[in-house]
């Protein structure tokens, strides 16, 4: 039998742990003395005590640590607790790589601008237009890409015209931001009058006061940028009126690097 602190020194686990894991149960002593109190532990629970090392460091937390352990003669459902945990931190490394990038993006713009964050507002007036449209609720909006295919596919035996200066645009109809089942409309002008098809509509669209920002890069400045709007218009006395949408001067569909972006958000406004 081991004195607690020599198990302790054996194991690499602490008293204090070694006491918690008494506690819950987790890895309990071998015996303890009436008398004295003192725990004891046997040199057949150092295997034990590895395991739960080595399954902390794997980031599992105790209380699965103590299912692991009562199905640790079954390989099959050890293999899936592991695969269940490597699932997990995958996720964990691509969120963390995303924020990283974002990171970098923003210092980035930082060194080569001062006043890279602040975003210029400009009033102006959208006019009237003429527009190949398709409106769906999509499962997220990094799904947009679903109404541009149907858009593509169901007018590519039209030879659509565009429209002077046309660009794609996407609005957000929803009347909050949403994590998911968004209701999205995508519009490209064009010129010329054609028949709908099964989702794409051909409508006119009036015109359209609008506060708008123009910035090139990531949409990840998208917070920023609407902070820049917000302030605007609150400052120039307007309000928000109707859906907010984007458009894409240079989209993903023309570039994968993300820095050659060129959007422009807008958000219609009227005055108080």
């Amino acid at each position: 039998m081991l004195k607690i602190g020599d198990f302790s020194k054996l194991s690499r686990i602490s008293i204090r742990m070694l006491r918690h894991y008494n506690e819950i149960g987790l890895l309990t002593p071998a015996c303890t003395d009436n008398f004295t109190s003192y725990r004891y532990y046997s040199e057949d629970q150092l295997p034990v005590a590895g395991r739960i090392n080595a399954l902390k460091d794997m980031g599992f937390g105790l209380s699965t640590i103590d299912e692991i352990l009562r199905s640790y003669d079954k390989p099959q459902a050890i293999a899936k607790f592991l695969a269940i945990k490597q699932t997990e931190i995958q996720t964990e490394v691509v969120e963390a790589n995303r924020r990283l990038l974002l990171l970098e993006t923003a210092i980035e713009r930082l060194r080569k601008d001062d006043n890279a964050m602040n975003y210029n507002v400009s009033l102006k007036i959208l006019p009237e237009r003429y527009v190949a449209s398709v409106r769906k609720v999509i499962p997220a909006y990094d799904h947009e890409y679903i109404l541009w295919n149907i858009l593509m596919s169901e007018t590519a035996h039209m030879k659509l015209q565009p429209a002077d200066n046309s660009c794609g645009l996407a609005i957000f109809h929803d009347e909050g931001y949403k994590e998911s089942d968004v209701d999205v409309e995508i519009q490209i002008s064009v010129k010329g009058s054609y028949a709908d098809t099964e989702n794409v509509v051909f409508k006119t669209i009036p015109v359209v006061e609008i506060a708008s920002v123009t910035y090139k890069g990531s949409y990840e400045q998208l917070n920023a940028v609407n902070q820049s709007v917000a302030t605007w218009v609150k400052d120039n006395g307007y309000v928000f009126d109707s859906a907010m949408f984007c458009i894409y001067h240079v989209s993903p569909a023309q570039t994968q690097n993300l820095d050659e972006l060129v959007t422009e958000v807008c958000y219609p406004v009227k005055k108080k």
